[in-house]
């Protein structure tokens, strides 16, 4: 996935009811009507936020009958997540390097202490 389709995919992601519809479909497959059920808006809006999860990459449609379920997408994540990953073994080999760094400097002795204490 390019950096353009992962800006996309965590765009998508930035709104609180298309989180909650990719999760509701983690659990299964769910057509528009089901999704729209639990939210306080029109079908329409709960169908523009599915075309936007769509163009993202992390959902799809089928056709089953009359019915058109939606469909998540779960490879998508496994690109989020190696891309999420890589940043945090960065973080995590740059807090073991300050770790190391503040380590060291507990053990050095400290300068100027010793002599106001003898001063006193």
């Amino acid at each position: 996935m390019s950096d353009d389709g992962l800006s996309r995919v965590f765009s998508a992601l930035a709104d609180p009811i298309r989180r909650d519809i990719v999760a509701r479909l983690a659990a299964g497959d769910a057509t528009v009507n089901e999704l729209a059920e639990p939210y306080d808006v029109t079908l329409q809006a709960v169908s523009k936020h599915i075309r936007v999860l769509e163009d993202a990459g992390l959902v799809s449609r089928s056709r089953d009958a009359q019915r058109r379920p939606c469909h998540l997408e779960a490879e998508v994540f496994d690109l989020m997540t190696k891309w999420i990953e890589r940043y945090r073994r960065e973080a995590e080999d740059r807090f073991r390097r300050l770790d190391a760094v503040l380590e060291r400097m507990g053990e050095e002795p400290v300068t100027g202490t010793a002599t106001k204490e003898a001063a006193s």
